[in-house]
């Protein structure tokens, strides 16, 4: 214990600039989880939630939930969402990062970088504004040109058959400059000399990306991937909330934007309260899961 204490002593600076992320993590990450309570009990706001009386039975919320005529299509439309937005959007930031890592003229990399990744500080408000001018039914340039060459509009923000996809592609387009950011760091941490040696052998780019540059990334994608796997009932309900309308509920309805409904509109919090614990618990299961099946090829998180 003394040894302990003096390695802790010796390294106090660096625990104190720890300190600032841990006082963080207690005040707005951990002291929050008191809340779960309410998911338990019959919450009401005038008593508070030591004194709000306790669910009877205490899955009473949950089973209200599993029993809603909503569940299997909100589950359903949030799996499909996240899923798609995963499977489809690992891929182009990676394509990118290896493609601007083979790049030589550093001017136009830095040129092209910057102009990717500014539209992840782009709000999900201007971007609907952006989509609106181009995929409007009415207005929209698409449908003008389609309209134009003889074609019949499209109603992209209102077809269930688009909606989904519309959701992907945007989510592509606002996140895969800045993701690749994150595969470039990865790719400049490759021994340079792995490179030389594979020129050397005759190896060209290709095969010097297939054989090192992805295998020396591959870390970072399981763990990129065990990290969304966490958030899989997250299916992005601010860039959602702002897009969707009623023609497209049966596609685009999630669990967020059911319990915004639910839980601050009509103030059922303890409802609320469940689902985001469902959410909870199914996210880290899966994160356990995926990281126990990353072991196996040495590459878990912990």
């Amino acid at each position: 214990m003394t040894r302990r204490f003096r390695l802790m002593w010796n390294y106090r600076y660096l625990y104190l600039m720890l300190l600032p992320g841990l006082v963080y993590y207690a005040i707005y990450k951990y002291a929050p989880m008191y809340g779960t309570l309410i998911a338990f009990k019959d919450f009401n706001m005038m008593l508070g939630i030591i004194d709000s009386p306790w669910a009877d039975p205490w899955y009473k919320h949950f089973k209200y939930f599993y029993d809603s005529p909503y569940f299997e299509s909100i589950l359903m439309n949030t799996l499909l969402i996240s899923v798609y937005k995963m499977v489809w959007g690992i891929a182009p930031g990676i394509l990118f990062a290896i493609l601007l890592n083979e790049v030589r003229n550093q001017a136009f990399k830095r040129v092209v970088q910057t102009i990717t990744y500014l539209p992840h500080f782009l709000s999900w408000v201007i971007i609907y504004g952006i989509l609106l001018i181009f995929l409007s039914e009415s207005t929209g340039l698409v449908n003008a040109w389609l309209k134009d060459n003889g074609g019949q509009a499209i109603p992209f923000l209102t077809s269930t058959d688009w909606f989904r996809s519309l959701l992907v592609g945007s989510e592509i387009w606002k996140e895969f400059g800045w993701n690749a950011i994150i595969y470039l760091a990865a790719i400049a941490g490759i021994d340079p000399s792995l490179y030389e040696a594979a020129r050397v052998d005759g190896a060209g780019r290709l095969r010097n990306i297939w054989h090192i540059t992805l295998p020396g990334i591959r870390n970072v994608i399981i763990l990129l991937l065990i990290i969304k796997l966490g958030h899989i009932l997250e299916a992005g309900f601010d860039q959602i909330y702002i897009m969707y309308n009623v023609q497209v509920y049966a596609v685009a309805d999630i669990l967020d934007t059911y319990v915004f409904r639910t839980g601050i509109e009509q103030l059922n919090f303890s409802l609320a309260a469940s689902i985001g614990l469902f959410k909870s618990v199914i996210g880290l299961g899966l994160v356990l899961v995926a990281n126990k099946i990353a072991q196996r090829w040495g590459e878990g998180i912990w």
